[in-house]
């Protein structure tokens, strides 16, 4: 599976078709998020199937882990590869999701998407995480529900540019890393407090990079998409 998951962060349905379309014989992974899933989310699962392209499904579950993993149950279909949770729900919630995901892919006779802990938002600076009552800095926050989505059974995190490196260093092999907040040099952060460009968070261990505003707003963003997946090859890490 490629390691560029693009946001398709757009209004409607026919928008996100046409980006999968201008994206089409790129090797990459289609973020279904919140946007999409409420707005339109079984029409571009459909054509995502259809295309035979691959998805992320962003749903950030956070319940109760019967809810949660029944959630997760009915989001489970053959184009999802990834598909997230809060890793704030804790483990019993994290491990719903799981098993619920295993269950239902077995159930269609498909490959388990891979389920991925969100940590600390990239929206969120350390004031901003103080505020929320969480003692210590977002690295340290996140490296302890890192701890708990490996002991859920989880595949990964979701995780800024800034603790992709600890988090790697943490744990190796054990997660593995979604990471958001990605600007090309030049590019505006928007409201990404914690960002880097793709070749810095390769390089600091970062096994999959979702991109959105950068590709989705590019005057070209085939070429924009390329680019990025050009930049994420040349690092060493």
């Amino acid at each position: 599976m490629s390691g560029l998951v693009v946001a398709l962060d757009v209004r409607t349905a026919d928008e996100a078709e046409a980006l999968v379309d201008e994206l089409y014989e790129l090797d990459i992974t289609y973020k279904i998020g919140l946007e999409a899933l409420h707005g339109y989310g079984e029409r571009i699962l459909a054509y995502c199937e259809a295309r035979d392209v691959r998805c992320c499904i962003d749903a950030k579950l956070h319940d109760i882990p019967r809810t949660a993993g029944a959630a997760a149950r009915a989001l489970v279909s053959p184009p999802v590869r990834m598909l997230t949770v809060h890793a704030l729900g804790g483990v019993a919630m994290m491990q719903a999701t799981v098993e619920a995901t295993r269950e239902r892919s077995r159930e269609l006779e498909m490959g388990a998407p891979l389920v991925f802990a969100v940590t600390i938002l990239t929206s969120l600076a350390p004031g901003d995480v103080a505020q929320l009552g969480l003692t210590g800095s977002p690295v340290e926050n996140a490296l302890r529900l890192g701890s708990l989505a490996r002991e859920a059974g989880c595949a990964g995190v979701v995780c800024s540019p800034d603790e992709t490196r600890e988090m790697k260093n943490a744990f190796g092999g054990d997660l593995l890393t979604l990471v958001p907040g990605i600007r090309p040099q030049g590019t505006a952060p928007g409201d990404q407090r914690r960002a880097a460009t793709p070749a810095q968070a390769v390089i600091a261990g970062a096994d999959f990079l979702v991109v959105g505003r950068p590709i989705v707003q590019a005057a070209n963003r085939r070429a924009a998409a390329a680019a990025i997946l050009e930049s994420m090859a040349l690092p060493e890490r």
